[in-house]
């Protein structure tokens, strides 16, 4: 396994082999194992321990055992213990979802402070096989049939392309350790339910299940890149900008059969839920508007107009990856994947995608903003920068900037980071249009 392990971080993760990544490690089976072959490989590597405090001494018993493996393989161990029970009470949320939410938090804030590139996570095929099927019961289309992402943000799983038995018989043999969380013994939750009766069955039906679910999962998420390449040629025929945001032509959809689906490709992004309400509002009087958390849509006359909800607006707009426009206060920024350089405009950036680490954030400039401009070999602060432009005080106070991981990528309509240029070894460009 240690073999296949290092073909696929080389074939598909080639970036771990270069950076600073932090290996979230419960003490359980597969965890342990990811440590073990991550360390095998030579990778740069620490240790992200969070004890949620739910099973009392078994709880302290993984912390002791993540920390003496750490101070064995000579690795750093970052350690967090947590109220979940009364975060979990006080957000109105499980158990389960508060855990979630309490280390993916902390990931991020041990990874900012630490200068940390990547968190890699232990999910491995049987995960993706159980999400699958929870999707599957739960009714989903086609994003939710897709599978675990391999990779969201800075979060990377690279034991996806394998299974539990490949896990466990490589723990086995390298006489690795590792802890029993009790409770995965437990039927109350519908993962483990799953887990233990309905995947032996499958097996049983047959016996390279596993294999036929990689590729058919292969296969729908080429069909998802597939639509999504679709929905992009899509929206240039039917979407328009506006000075607050975008417009939907609706006599151009209703000349499509499947209006609904591609609606919902155009607007997934923006975070609505109510999507039966969504599809309605093509029908519905003039001045009839529904909200997502970030965004408004609105009809008027033939066309559904979307906006940052102001009600709930913020001067910071965060960018997923997924986003092909966002919008903040000076207008909308529109990210698309292209082949080569254009002719450079100021409302027009280029930058090396690879060099992007989402989630990225729009906001205002503040004192103390530094970058390295285009061109120049040292930093300069960017209340430096406006006076060199000559910028006016008003322009100054509007001017908005585009960072990832606390970096600043492009002074909006100005000038973009050195370090995020196009270079020999750019594999893909990111083209970023500011719309005003």
């Amino acid at each position: 396994m240690l073999q296949a392990f290092k073909s696929h971080i080389n074939t598909t993760f080639p970036k771990l082999n270069s950076n600073k990544l932090l290996l979230a490690v419960s003490g359980g089976l597969d965890s342990m194992v990811l440590l073990h072959l991550c360390k095998a490989s030579g990778l740069n590597i620490a240790i992200a321990h969070c004890n949620f405090n739910l099973r009392g001494k078994e709880s302290d018993a993984d912390t002791l055992l993540v920390k003496e493996e750490a101070d064995r393989l000579q690795i750093t161990c970052h350690v967090e213990h947590f109220n979940t029970e009364s975060y979990a009470a006080d957000i109105k949320v499980s158990i389960q979802i508060a855990a979630r939410e309490l280390r993916y938090q902390w990931f991020d804030e041990v990874i900012k402070e630490f200068d940390y590139n990547y968190v890699l996570t232990a999910h491995h095929l049987n995960d993706d096989v159980e999400t699958f099927i929870i999707n599957l019961t739960r009714g989903t289309g086609l994003d939710g049939l897709s599978g675990i992402p391999k990779v969201n943000n800075t979060i990377i799983r690279p034991l996806l392309p394998f299974s539990r038995e490949e896990i466990h018989t490589y723990a086995l043999a390298e006489k690795i350790i590792w802890r029993e969380d009790a409770s995965n013994a437990s039927d109350k939750y519908l993962r483990n339910s799953i887990r233990h009766h309905i995947i032996p069955k499958l097996e049983d039906l047959n016996p390279v299940f596993l294999d036929n679910f990689k590729r058919t999962q292969h296969h729908l998420q080429q069909s998802s890149k597939l639509i999504e390449d679709y929905t992009n040629v899509l929206f240039k025929t039917l979407v328009t900008h506006t000075d607050k945001g975008f417009s939907i032509s609706l006599t151009k959809l209703n000349d499509f059969e499947n209006h609904d689906a591609i609606l919902y490709q155009l607007l997934k992004a923006f975070k609505f839920k109510d999507w039966s309400s969504v599809y309605a509002l093509k029908d519905a009087q003039s001045g009839k508007q529904i909200f997502s958390e970030t965004h408004r849509l609105i009809k008027h006359q033939n066309a559904l107009l979307l906006s940052v909800n102001e009600a709930l607006h913020s001067e910071t707009v965060t960018v997923e990856a997924e986003a092909k426009m966002v919008s903040f206060p000076l207008g909308t920024l529109e990210f698309n994947k292209v082949e080569a350089l254009a002719k450079l405009k100021k409302h027009i950036a280029y930058v090396d995608a690879d060099a992007l680490q989402y989630p990225l954030t729009i906001r205002r400039w503040q004192a103390g903003d530094n970058f390295q401009p285009f061109g120049m070999k040292g930093k300069k602060k960017l209340s430096d920068f406006f006076k060199d432009e000559k910028l006016s005080l008003p322009q100054k106070e509007n001017s908005y900037v585009l960072t990832s991981n606390n970096r600043i990528v492009w002074v909006i309509g100005h000038r973009i980071d050195h370090r995020f240029r196009i270079t020999k070894l750019t594999k893909q460009i990111t083209q970023i249009v500011w719309h005003f």
